[in-house]
């Protein structure tokens, strides 16, 4: 069935000035000027075909048609301020749903984390697979990711786009950088002697010994922070060359405008 176009600025000046029966007094509640406010109920006169107001010698008077019609007008107006406010709940939640890559969570933002919790202690996490970023699917608020850019979500990089090299050896393979030692290297039988699954294990297996590996900047800068590569002395890290990706935080517009969101980012971007 086809719904009614409702008019809802003229039923909103109709309500203001029913409650008042002034157009002066309701033009100043809603803040327009009492020219504007005859203009709306004439034109809702107009468009329901009856008269909702009469001059009298003691002032404005409702007509029967306007008083049958300002009970369920006024329930309306209470719905739709339910509406909104229970559309508006999420944002007020303190519940965050992130997905974070395993390697990145434990030595950057577990830490983040923490911190926030410290100045808001109601806040509470959800964390889910790292690898799943779909928005559509995991009613994600946030998620961190490894890539070139935001890509069509929106987004903020999280430091800049380096890696360094870890350890020393023979190199160590992962999918960020599958080539490590330069491609056909495996051919001429130079190759990554390891290949393991991602960058946190790449750094696990350099910092044990295992050999060398280039990976982001910012997780090699974790680790050493937390004290993980310790055991490779002075020469853990070597020198900060450009990658291709970095770290990203992203969300889709619509998550990226909540407040909680916004405060969470501010946040994890300042420190």
């Amino acid at each position: 069935m086809k719904r009614t176009h409702l008019p809802l600025n003229a039923l909103r000046v109709l309500d203001a000035a029913a409650r008042h029966l002034s157009f002066t007094r309701a033009a100043d509640e809603l803040a327009v000027t009492p020219a504007a406010v005859g203009q709306q109920i004439r034109a809702l006169e107009d468009l329901l075909g009856v008269v909702l107001f009469r001059r009298t010698a003691k002032g404005l008077e409702l007509t029967e048609e306007a008083a049958a019609g300002l009970e369920p007008l006024r329930e309306g107006f209470l719905l739709f301020e339910a509406a909104v406010q229970a559309m508006q709940a999420g944002q007020s939640s303190h519940v965050y749903t992130l997905a974070v890559p395993r390697e990145f969570f434990s030595v950057w933002a577990a830490p983040r984390l923490a911190s926030y919790r410290v100045a808001h202690p109601d806040a509470r996490f959800v964390l889910v697979d790292g690898e799943a970023s779909d928005f559509t699917q995991a009613n994600l608020d946030l998620a961190v990711v490894l890539a070139e850019g935001p890509g069509d979500l929106e987004g903020v990089a999280l430091g800049p786009a380096m890696r360094v090299t870890v350890g020393a050896g023979d190199w160590i393979a992962w999918p960020g950088d599958p080539n490590p030692a330069g491609e056909g290297a495996a051919e001429g039988g130079n190759g990554p002697l390891l290949q393991v699954g991602d960058a946190g294990e790449a750094i696990a297996a350099a910092a044990a010994g295992m050999g060398r590996a280039r990976v982001p900047q910012l997780l090699a800068e974790g680790w050493r922070a937390l004290g993980r590569l310790s055991a490779l002395g002075d020469a853990a890290l070597g020198e900060a060359e450009p990658a291709r990706r970095g770290y990203w935080l992203v969300a889709p517009l619509p998550q990226w405008r909540q407040k909680k969101v916004q405060a969470l980012v501010a946040h994890l971007t300042a420190t």
